[in-house]
């Protein structure tokens, strides 16, 4: 992270720690957004804020008011420092050791408050001795919270959770030393009687840990998703070459870090290796395969004065490259920085419980006073009245609610998982519900990603001696082409016989003597060079397939132009199936490639989008403008891609669908990885996660509605300490039954 000057203003990116939900982002934005030329966004899946400030305003002061707000902040790194490690996840292991402390102590406490067989003669001592470290060590990050939310007058909730369990801890600790739950050989009673009590014998430790560790369960593997919000840009910066061999002015060579490149430089980039950084070409020719970063199928022929840029692969000859650009000014950098500033910009997804509990727990807590002060006002007694009120507050305590979101995701995702479909987190699933228009890229998700020989024209020629004569050939080369031809020949024949004479000819193709033969393979110009003529039959066929958007070779032995092969990236057999699915589900499918407009509406037509619908010859940087423009037309957008150019697409995407075959910036970008790189996927992932969201909404439906039904009675001081646990139970265990019916989800 780096402080950057934007004109009169400067930009700072600063580590945000100790936020819980998305409402305590918007307070930090708040609060920053109140100083003078102050204007900041906060992002509570990345944990980060980007900040624009100017002048009188220091680095310092914003630290220094995000901690006033009860958080902490982290200065930017400073210049040089390694921005490849990620940070130590310093939140997961203390979270992780209080829920593996909650979940040893909480299971025996649960266990002798239902079932009255372990009921020992002292039983109520021994869960008191075990739910007090529950209640205190392992609740403590819901009690911080709720404290700091107190301070700044709101309630989420960790302040639900924090009020619910203290209150169900400290009335079990008085009935237990000053009321009558402490006499030795106490048991629950099981009358489901509606009857008023003083309550001096109630006891709700089992309540009060088992909510504990409902919730941090759910809370550890929401960190832990959180925890990769990041990984898309580090998978970006992972894809460049590490170190580089530069060319000294007497001659020699130095292997040398990439950080240590400067512009001018001169490097070498050997056949396999990744170009160093962008550059130009200053001796060499050979074909660049870009498809990580461009999507574009078909390799780039460079030669001396061509531009290349850092990350793509040299699939051919030697090159000497001058780099032009390195560190932050490459390609590379520049795309990483649009995925983070699409992560940036995203809307943070409100936690629909967070939302409810914003109003619900200050409806609990007034009701709670009320009925304090109503029962001392009509000459009930302090412990009757102060029993009601408790009542009223556990009766509260969001078992189910807690319950409500990790299970139905859990159930959900593991389903998913199942059927190759992997969903990062609740928040993903809000977008599914809005998605009207799905965006494909075309190369790996619609087609193969793959060249592949589709078609062999050889008027008055045998095909089989066509593919032995071109496949031999080819197959001593190492252009993706080449191997494209070679591949389709051993896959046909089997075996292929060993050229004599093998020359490459930079650009233009291959020659040989092959069984005898004079064999060349290769564009039109090489056999140009060659003085052959192209029969009218196969010129046609040329044209036909460069129309198409096909890469055309020739073929020629024995001084005549027999053939014509066609290599292309061919669609994916289920890709059809897959537009129509996503059709049926009510979204507008749309092509969107850095490929050209005949290879664009060819694909388009096999599958079946439509014409209007295809977006083509879309540099990578510009794709992340696309979604952005649909969006400003008031579509809600989902992206399918699988590139390293597709990744800052996906993250600014409502909702991003990476193919599990990708690169590991498009997966780490995208919202949910559909694992068997097939496309039909795509649809059985929104029906999947429409239908967990559904599940959600109607199990935090339930679990209010138990609670909000049993308030009145605990208000009334009428709610049996049966009648409260048997009403926890029966919601919990409703809001499980109905997260379990997710396991019959059927893919398509």
């Amino acid at each position: 992270m780096t402080v950057r000057t934007t004109g009169a203003d400067a930009e700072v990116e600063l580590s945000v720690g100790g936020m819980t939900c998305a409402s305590c982002a918007a307070r930090i934005e708040r609060k920053l957004n109140r100083m003078e030329g102050v204007t900041a966004t906060v992002n509570y899946a990345t944990e980060k804020a980007r900040i624009s400030y100017g002048a009188g305003v220091t680095v310092p002061d914003l630290i220094a008011t995000v901690e006033a707000t009860g958080y902490s902040a982290r200065e930017p790194s400073p210049p040089g420092a390694d921005e490849r490690q990620p940070p130590e996840p310093d939140e997961l292991r203390p979270l992780r050791d209080r829920l593996i402390t909650a979940i040893l102590l909480s299971a025996p406490v649960v266990a002798m408050a239902m079932v009255p067989a372990l009921q020992f003669e002292y039983w109520q001592w021994l869960s008191l001795t075990l739910a007090a470290p529950v209640v205190t060590y392992a609740a403590w990050p819901f009690h911080r919270a709720a404290l700091t939310n107190a301070r700044h007058g709101a309630a989420t909730m960790d302040t639900l959770v924090s009020v619910g369990t203290t209150a169900a801890f400290l009335w079990s600790v008085w009935a237990l030393f000053l009321g009558t739950a402490g006499t030795p050989g106490m048991t629950h009673p099981f009358e489901f009687t509606v009857s008023r009590s003083d309550g001096a014998g109630n006891l709700y430790l089992e309540a009060a840990a088992g909510v504990t560790t409902f919730i941090l369960a759910g809370r550890y593997f929401e960190a832990r998703a959180k925890r990769r919000a990041g990984a898309a840009l580090r998978a970006l910066l992972e894809l460049g070459a590490k170190e580089v061999t530069v060319l000294l002015p007497d001659g020699g060579e130095e292997t040398r870090p990439v950080t240590r490149l400067t512009a001018g430089d001169h490097f070498l980039v050997r056949p396999g290796e990744k170009i160093a950084t962008d550059g130009t070409v200053v001796e060499g020719s050979s074909a660049v395969d870009a498809s990580m970063l461009t999507g574009e199928s078909v390799p780039v022929e460079v030669t001396a004065g061509d531009p290349v840029t850092g990350a793509t692969v040299n699939a051919g000859g030697r090159l000497v490259v001058r780099a032009t650009r390195v560190g932050a000014d490459t390609q590379l950098a520049r795309m990483a920085r649009l995925v983070e500033d699409a992560q940036n910009g995203k809307a943070s997804a409100q936690r629909l419980a967070d939302r409810v509990s914003a109003v619900f727990v200050p409806v609990v807590v007034a009701l709670a006073l009320a009925t304090l002060g109503f029962w001392i006002g009509n000459g009930a007694g302090t412990t009757a009245a102060f029993t009601a009120a408790v009542a009223v507050l556990i009766i509260a305590c969001p078992c189910a609610l807690g319950l409500a979101t990790p299970t139905a995701l859990m159930v959900g995702t593991g389903r998913g998982a199942q059927l190759g479909i992997l969903i990062k987190g609740p928040e993903v699933l809000e977008s599914t519900r809005r998605v009207d228009t799905v965006v494909l890229d075309k190369t790996g998700t619609v087609t193969t990603g793959r060249m592949s020989l589709v078609a062999v024209h050889s008027p008055g020629a045998d095909e089989t001696d066509v593919l032995r004569l071109a496949g031999a050939l080819e197959h001593a080369s190492e252009h993706p082409i080449a191997r494209a031809v070679a591949d389709a020949a051993l896959a046909e024949l089997g075996t292929l016989p060993t050229p004599e004479d093998f020359t490459a000819v930079p650009g233009l193709g291959v020659q040989g003597v092959v069984e005898g033969h004079a064999v060349l393979v290769g564009r039109p110009r090489l056999m140009t060079d060659w003085s052959l003529p192209l029969p009218a039959p196969l010129a046609r066929t040329l044209d036909a397939a460069e129309a198409t958007g096909r890469t055309a070779v020739l073929v020629a032995w024995d001084g005549e132009v027999r053939a014509v092969l066609e290599i292309a990236d061919t669609v994916k057999e289920t890709s059809p199936e897959a537009v129509r699915r996503l059709r049926a589900l009510g979204l507008r499918p749309m092509l969107l490639t850095g490929d050209n407009e005949a290879v664009a509406h060819s694909v388009a037509r096999e599958v079946g989008i439509a014409s209007d619908d295809v977006i083509a010859e879309v540099l990578p940087q510009d794709k992340v403008d696309v979604v952005k423009r649909l969006q400003s037309q008031g579509r809600s957008v989902a992206m399918v891609g699988d590139g390293v150019n597709d990744a800052a697409a996906l993250a600014q995407a409502d909702l991003g669908l990476a193919m599990g075959t990708g690169t590991d910036a498009a997966i780490e970008a995208g919202d949910l990885t559909l694992v068997r790189g097939d496309l039909r996927a795509a649809a059985d992932a929104v029906r999947l996660a429409r239908r967990t969201l559904g599940t959600i909404r109607s199990n935090l439906f339930w679990a209010f509605a138990y609670n909000v039904a049993a308030l009145p009675l605990a208000a009334s001081g009428l709610l049996n300490p049966m009648i409260a646990g048997a009403a926890m139970a029966f919601s919990s265990v409703f809001v499980v039954g109905n997260s379990l019916r997710l396991r019959t989800f059927r893919a398509a």
